[in-house]
């Protein structure tokens, strides 16, 4: 998947991925955590199965409406939008000290 998405070896694979791959992960992992409880699973092989069924049952549903999770194209790196999100922060500051100065009050 890192190399289809062009992910470096260093970085984390979702800082990458699509919202709605990380979205249908998140559901996979949350039915897993809600039928530990309501199945009283208890040991490591009866979670990992109920894990892996639970991936399995959210991607037949995603290919059902037509979507492919490998098909989705990459999100922007994650570390690229925290940086343009500092570097406007600092933009809009200076901007703000230009046009008022550095009354506390506006600021």
């Amino acid at each position: 998947m890192k190399i289809k998405l062009g992910v470096p070896d260093n970085r984390p694979l979702a800082d990458f991925l699509p919202t709605l791959t990380i979205k249908a992960k998140d559901f996979a992992t949350e039915l897993t955590s809600h039928n530990v409880t309501e199945k009283d699973l208890l040991n490591e092989k009866s979670i990992s199965k109920e894990h892996v069924e639970n991936n399995i049952a959210v991607r037949k549903m995603l290919l059902g409406r037509s979507v492919k999770p490998e098909e989705l194209p990459p999100s922007e790196d994650l570390k690229k939008v925290q940086r343009r999100l500092v570097d406007e922060e600092k933009k809009d500051l200076k901007k703000r000290k230009i046009k008022f100065g550095n009354n506390p009050e506006i600021n």
